[in-house]
C-alpha cells in the first residue's frame, strides 16, 4: 500500500476505506514499525524514512495489524510466499513456486512482492503458465503474481491489476494508463531520490 509513492497517506486511507481485505507487504511492516532499513537498498531505505514521518502513530498501526496471509472465499492471498510470508523471499521460477504450492490449501492464490505479473500451475508438475488470461481448470493449483499497480517492474508502466471472475473461474491480469507525469512530479517535489520517479516509466 505504502514504501515508494509520495502520497503514502492518500494511498492508506483510500484502501482501508474500502474495508476489502488486504495483506501486509514488506514495504508496509517498514513504514510501520521502528525497525532497522539499514539491509534494505539505499532507494527503498530513504522512501521508506520519509514515508514513516509522512504517517501519523494511527495510521502506521494499522498495516502493522494487517495478516501476512488471507484466505478470501475460495482463493488465498499473500504479498510474498506461503511457506514463508514473513521472510519476504521471492518466486520468479517454478522452483521457488513449488514451496508456497505445498502450504496453498486453495485452488488459486495471488501474490505480489517482485512487481511482475507471472503465473504458476500445478498438477502432477509445477510450470510457468503462459498469457494473461486464465480458465480455472479442475484439478489444477494457480498461484499469480498481480504485478504492481504503483511500480511495475517489467517493462511495460502501466498499472498491472488482475480480475478474477469466481462465478465463472476465469482469471484476467489487465494493463491500465496512468497520470504518469503527475506521479513522478509529486516523487520530485516530495524531496524523495528522482530515480524513484524515473523508474516509473520504464517500468523498471
Amino acid at each position: 500500500v505504502v514504501g515508494y509513492g509520495a502520497n503514502p497517506v492518500e494511498c492508506l486511507e483510500l484502501v482501508r476505506s474500502l474495508g476489502c481485505p488486504v495483506v501486509r507487504g514488506n514495504h508496509d511492516e517498514g513504514a510501520s514499525d521502528d525497525s532497522s532499513l539499514e539491509d534494505l537498498n539505499p532507494l527503498a531505505e530513504h522512501a521508506l524514512r520519509w514515508t514513516r514521518d509522512q504517517l501519523s502513530d494511527e495510521q502506521r498501526n494499522w498495516p502493522r495489524e494487517l495478516k501476512l496471509v488471507r484466505q478470501v472465499r475460495d482463493f488465498t492471498i499473500v504479498h510474498a510466499t506461503l511457506d514463508s510470508p514473513g521472510a519476504w523471499g521471492y518466486v520468479t521460477n517454478r522452483f521457488d513456486a513449488m514451496a508456497s504450492f505445498s502450504y496453498q490449501f486453495t485452488q488459486v492464490c495471488f501474490y505480489g512482492h517482485t512487481h511482475v505479473p507471472r503465473l504458476f500451475e500445478k498438477d502432477d508438475s509445477v510450470r510457468a503458465g503462459r498469457g494473461t488470461e486464465v480458465q480455472v481448470q479442475r484439478g489444477v493449483k494457480y498461484f499469480i503474481n498481480v504485478g504492481s499497480v504503483g511500480q511495475p517492474r517489467d517493462g511495460d508502466w502501466r498499472s498491472s491489476y488482475a480480475i478474477y471472475d469466481t462465478q465463472n473461474q476465469f482469471i484476467q491480469i489487465r494493463r491500465v494508463e496512468s497520470d504518469l507525469a503527475t506521479a513522478k512530479q509529486k516523487i520530485l517535489d516530495a524531496g524523495l531520490p528522482p530515480l524513484l520517479a524515473e523508474r516509473l516509466e520504464l517500468g523498471k
